[in-house]
């Protein structure tokens, strides 16, 4: 998969659009972030998860999936190989950051969408 697939794919998503942060492209719902492309340079796209769908991502598919150094990956932020991720994994996971924050933006009362999907968390779901 490329920059360009997940892209498109994360602004699939009912209520996704694309911003900034620092210069880097980002993937919005509710204004609140769920993608980046902020380490597209190396080869990666970056989720937002929480830390226990990490562990499960990374446990599940170590060759795709690698916590970003640091704080925000103890916080659960997520590097994704673009160029090992087939389009049913990259779209899976994708899904599940999207989801993962509407839920957290409709527990916060901001202005999140509706979410969508099984509300499984696993890389590889389909949707």
């Amino acid at each position: 998969m490329t920059a360009s697939d997940f892209r498109r794919i994360a602004l699939s998503f009912d209520g996704a659009t694309e911003d900034s942060h620092m210069g880097q492209p980002d993937f919005r719902v509710g204004g609140r972030i769920f993608a980046t492309l902020a380490a597209e340079k190396q080869g990666y796209g970056n989720l937002m998860l929480t830390p226990e769908v990490q562990a499960a991502f990374v446990a599940e598919e170590p060759a795709i999936f690698l916590s970003v150094p640091g704080g925000w990956g103890r916080k659960g932020a997520t590097h994704i190989r673009l160029s090992s991720a087939s389009e049913e994994v990259l779209a899976g996971a994708l899904r599940t950051a999207w989801r993962l924050r509407v839920e957290k933006n409709r527990r916060a009362g901001t202005a999140g969408k509706r979410a969508g999907g099984s509300g499984k968390t696993r890389a590889a779901d389909r949707t």
